[in-house]
């Protein structure tokens, strides 16, 4: 009897252990951390399955460290997938599942990510992640991951969802596309740009995943056309379908992969910077949204994916890609519409060449203040800056090295334009 009683409080002990845990920790591989060199990167998909090759992509960047998996549900799926089954060499794999925001001040956790050369955030609700994790240890552990040591990050659907600088945070649960369209301020068409995960390539986009199942296309609409009434930015969209993966290198190319080059689609949304006011007509509370301008107030690049990843987009430009072609999309009262289009014509950036080189702008990034050297004094000399979307923020016909005051504009990239007596520099711009 007595040994009865005591299993029975070892039980109810052990049970109320367990329903004290603010995480779950399952660990694979080799305990003693590796300090590897890992190349950086950003890997997106857009769920469902994943891309054995995207994938692959994504081990081989981490040089052989240590992969942490970070999620709010499920449990260690990815443990032997990462560690074993891909034929990628990496020293461990550790998945830890948090049961609450609590779970952000644990020190293992927080060692964990430290140690990582490889963080994944695996599917699930992203209102998840954002209350767990922004403005906690845990942001500010993986921003640090990503701009001190390099580390490659990926996620899929909701790892996916929170990876730009705009995100639908879903704090209000999901929306389709139809229920975007008819009212792009229905309260749960939740959209943040308050900083959470800080990748350099991601700045001012907004991604969006699932794109097949369901449709997801007008929902994206309505958060680009969202940012730009509440904040005056015209932000970018990328989007994958499900199975389909963006991976996205240090220097800025994004390659898509996929193994149905039919069905396996990703998408690079712009504002259209040909129209000299390309604002939403009618971006209102309890009203339809209408972002049309002839049809032609965005402009899109459709890449069908390849098992190779051989397709691609450049983000430093978004305008020169491989493998895909270009659409224009518009809504008008409430209703999408999608066409065939001639390819974005946007300001690019311009190498230095022999006469420019001692030209310079600084700081870049800046606070909102820059200094131009360089130009000869007498000089016919005039700088224009352009949003993302070829709009015209600032332009003066005279300037010299005192200080160019550009607090005014928004945190964001920007185009500035040099003319002097050698031609004329087109730069981007970061203003933080």
């Amino acid at each position: 009897m007595r040994l009865l009683v005591f299993v029975a409080v070892l039980a109810l002990l052990s049970f109320s252990a367990q329903s004290q845990l603010t995480y779950t920790s399952y660990f694979t591989g080799n305990e003693s951390d590796v300090i590897t060199s890992p190349t950086g990167g950003i890997c997106l998909m857009g769920g469902s399955a994943e891309n054995d090759e995207a994938m692959k992509w994504f081990l081989n960047r981490a040089d052989g460290g240590d992969v942490l998996v970070i999620r709010a549900s499920g449990s260690d799926g990815y443990n032997d997938y990462l560690y074993s089954e891909l034929g990628v060499t990496v020293n461990s794999v550790e998945s830890i599942v948090f049961h609450g925001a609590s779970a952000s001040n644990e020190e293992e956790i927080q060692s964990s990510i430290m140690n990582a050369e490889a963080i994944w955030i695996a599917g699930g609700d992203q209102w998840d992640y954002v209350s767990y994790w922004r403005d906690s240890p845990v942001q500010d552990l993986i921003n640090t991951a990503i701009t001190e040591r390099n580390i490659v990050i990926g996620g899929t659907s909701a790892g996916m969802a929170i990876m730009g600088s705009h995100y639908f945070s879903a704090q209000n649960g999901t929306v389709t596309s139809s229920e975007a369209l008819q009212n792009p301020y229905r309260t749960d068409v939740t959209l943040s740009s308050v900083p959470f995960i800080e990748n350099a390539h991601l700045q001012d986009v907004i991604t969006d995943t699932h794109y097949d199942d369901p449709d997801r296309k007008g929902r994206h609409v309505t958060f680009l056309a969202r940012i730009f009434q509440d904040e005056g930015v015209y932000a970018k969209g990328l989007a994958c379908e499900e199975r389909t993966a963006v991976c996205i290198d240090e220097n800025g190319i994004a390659n898509v992969y996929g193994n149905d080059p039919v069905n396996d689609i990703a998408y690079f949304i712009q504002a259209n910077c040909a129209l000299e006011d390309g604002a939403p007509e009618n971006c209102t509370a309890n009203e339809t949204l209408t972002w049309n301008h002839g049809g032609e107030a965005l402009k899109v690049y459709k890449i069908l994916a390849q098992p190779d990843g051989n397709n691609s987009f450049n983000l430093n430009d978004w305008q020169t890609g491989e493998g895909g072609v270009w659409e224009q999309w518009s809504a008008d009262d409430g209703e999408l519409n999608i066409s065939a289009s001639e390819p974005v014509n946007c300001p690019v950036f311009i190498g230095e060449t022999e006469e420019t080189k001692q030209i310079a702008f600084y700081p870049n990034p800046t606070q909102g203040i820059i200094y131009i050297s360089g130009v000869q004094s007498g000089e016919n000399r005039s700088v224009v800056i352009r949003d993302v979307a070829g709009k015209i923020v600032y332009q003066t016909s005279n300037f010299d090295t005192e200080a160019v005051d550009l607090q005014f504009l928004k945190a964001g990239s920007y185009f500035i334009s040099l003319t002097h007596s050698s031609g004329t520099e087109v730069k981007i711009l970061v203003i933080e």
